[in-house]
């Protein structure tokens, strides 16, 4: 089997199996991590950051985890609700007054956790060299009607949830989300995971390898249609897209959101309240994305448990491509998982991930 490196405790001895199995089969370069009671358990990663399998992938390698990243803007929608700062409940107008334009005085922050804000897409022509222009994205979304009313259905905002989202909390706090981000929840945790990612860390940066094909999404065209490979120029690591350009990797991304797993605090440190951590699992939509065009239950900012995972007190999210993160609030638990290979091309997770879930929860059972 492939070799991995790390430490892992012996009941979670699936999880590097796990991840072995992967590396021989699928994967090029991967990382797994896995916190109980906000301390790891897991810190595994092996494998290769070039797809001629000629770099390792180390220790302190990170990469592009797309819509992995959503879960860390969600996080900081809700340290921002429970210090009282933000009314997940308020009209995004009263933070964000531009925003009530056509017809979207009622469009509340919760809906933009959710999906369900009928704005999913940009309804004007939008470019990739856009996407890196705060100012005219956010205009625009501000300046476009719902398609449908919010609140009353969900299609998933793959790109713009995060321009959404993004442009309360600057309003709130006068800082970008990236910004807020790194000092207020990766460095008080210690955590390197980045949101606009600046030059020196470019050395450490696994590249995004295509998968075999990359139809898009669901039935709704994108706008603008996102080729992987943009993950590796300069531009995207530059800019701070908060649904898809954070960079991590599995060690980061399950210490940032061990916070949420562990009623607030991790290690020494506590940004939340319990119950701040609780409203991430408010039910805000139960039924057939029409994007996605599955079944989904989101929660505020992250996808709930619908049956299919052991403990109910459970949520995730996953970014295109594989890469998964999941909290478990009865287990006191966080899982990441990380890749540079794409396999999925549709945006609903792939068996790679899965397997590595279900390593977990076989080593937790022990």
């Amino acid at each position: 089997m492939a070799d991995t490196h790390g430490t892992c405790t012996d009941r979670f001895a699936p999880v590097r199996e796990a991840l072995a199995a992967s590396l021989d089969d699928k994967d090029v370069g991967a990382s797994v991590a896995v916190y109980v009671d906000g301390e790891p358990e897991v810190d595994l990663w092996g494998g290769y950051v070039d797809a001629g399998r000629t770099v390792s992938w180390e220790r302190d390698t990170i990469g592009n985890v797309w819509s992995t990243t959503k879960t860390m803007a969600a996080l900081c929608a809700l340290i921002l609700a429970d210090r009282g700062e933000l009314d997940l409940a308020a009209p995004v107008a009263a933070y964000w007054p531009e925003f009530a334009a056509a017809g979207k005085e009622g469009v509340r922050v919760s809906h933009l956790l959710s999906h369900t804000s009928g704005l999913h897409v940009w309804d004007a022509p939008t470019t990739i060299d856009d996407l890196y222009d705060w100012p005219t994205v956010t205009a625009r979304l501000a300046a476009q009607a719902p398609a449908w009313e919010p609140g009353t259905e969900a299609g998933y905002h793959a790109v713009t949830q995060g321009y959404l989202v993004g442009e309360v909390v600057r309003r709130v706090t006068g800082r970008s989300l990236g910004t807020f981000f790194a000092e207020e929840v990766a460095g008080p945790l210690g955590a390197d995971f980045h949101i606009g990612l600046a030059a020196e860390h470019d050395h450490r940066v696994a590249p995004i390898l295509a998968p075999p094909s990359s139809p898009p999404r669901g039935d709704v065209p994108p706008n603008p249609a996102i080729p992987p490979d943009t993950a590796n120029t300069l531009a995207w690591r530059r800019a701070e897209i908060p649904a898809a350009n954070g960079h991590g990797n599995a060690r980061s991304v399950a210490a940032v959101q061990s916070l949420l797993a562990c009623g607030g605090a991790a290690r020494g440190v506590r940004l939340l309240s319990e119950k701040g951590c609780e409203r991430a699992l408010e039910e805000q939509f139960n039924g057939t994305d029409r994007v996605l065009g599955v079944p989904m239950r989101y929660g505020m900012g992250y996808g709930l448990n619908a049956g299919q995972l052991p403990n109910p007190r459970t949520c995730f999210w996953g970014g295109w491509g594989g890469s998964v993160v999941l909290v478990d609030l009865d287990a006191r638990m966080s899982v990441a998982y990380t890749m540079n290979q794409m396999i999925d091309p549709g945006g609903l997770g792939d068996e790679r991930g899965f397997m590595i879930l279900a390593a977990v929860y076989e080593g937790l059972s022990v």
